[in-house]
């Protein structure tokens, strides 16, 4: 996400009714409880902190690794169930990568002592996906409360974020949807193009979510 795409948020924001905002909760529940090739978080985490000796950094990096590289492959999407619901509005592929993100935001949230099922840290998680550009600009324009950390670790929960930050992520979605059918419109012209752009650009994006998360969700296990 980031700034290159604030026009087509800009764009996106006016269709954001057509898409219930309701639905990036439901793709969160999802990515968290597992779905398709997308283990259940806890179980995707606790294996790559196992295979990297319980070292918590290492096993973060590395989900971060993977999880940019299945962004990238493109028609992984077709192996994930329950996903027809919105072909009608948002391309299986946006609605895919937007899970992996996810599921990756998640992961690192779990890994790093959050608990996946506070209100407070799933706030966090969708806020982090909006990435670090967009939420420092909403937060300058008194949009968003505050960082996803500070929202993660608030006191209390406060449930007029909910409906905000769906919004905010479900209008982002759009603007991606819409970046995506232009470049789909390019690649009809010429071969292979599409593919290639849009796969490099889920890969990077993804990159960048991962990265927001690793330097934003800061570490809260207790220490011996």
């Amino acid at each position: 996400m980031g700034l290159g795409s604030s026009v087509a948020v800009g764009a996106g924001s006016k269709l954001v009714p057509k898409v219930a905002s309701g639905y990036v909760r439901n793709m969160l529940d999802k990515a968290i409880d597992g779905i398709g090739p997308l283990k259940p978080v806890v179980e995707t985490a606790g294996a790559k902190l196992a295979s990297h000796g319980g070292d918590v950094e290492k096993a973060v990096a590395a989900l971060v690794r993977s999880h940019t590289s299945l962004a990238g492959v493109q028609g992984f999407v077709t192996n994930l169930g329950g996903l027809s619901v919105a072909a009608a509005t948002l391309p299986a592929n946006v609605v895919g990568v937007t899970l992996v993100q996810c599921h990756l935001v998640a992961s690192i949230a779990y890994l790093r002592g959050y608990d996946i099922e506070d209100p407070r840290v799933r706030n966090a998680i969708l806020t982090v996906m909006l990435g670090e550009d967009v939420v420092t600009d909403m937060i300058r324009h008194h949009r968003l409360p505050s960082s996803p950390m500070a929202m993660a670790t608030s006191p209390v929960h406060d449930p007029s974020l909910d409906d905000r930050i769906a919004r905010e992520v479900t209008s982002e979605l759009v603007g991606r949807t819409i970046g995506r059918r232009a470049v789909m419109l390019v690649g009809r012209r010429v071969p292979l193009l599409g593919g290639a752009v849009g796969a490099g650009a889920d890969g990077v994006a993804t990159w960048q979510v991962g990265r927001y998360a690793q330097s934003e969700l800061r570490d809260r296990r207790l220490r011996s």
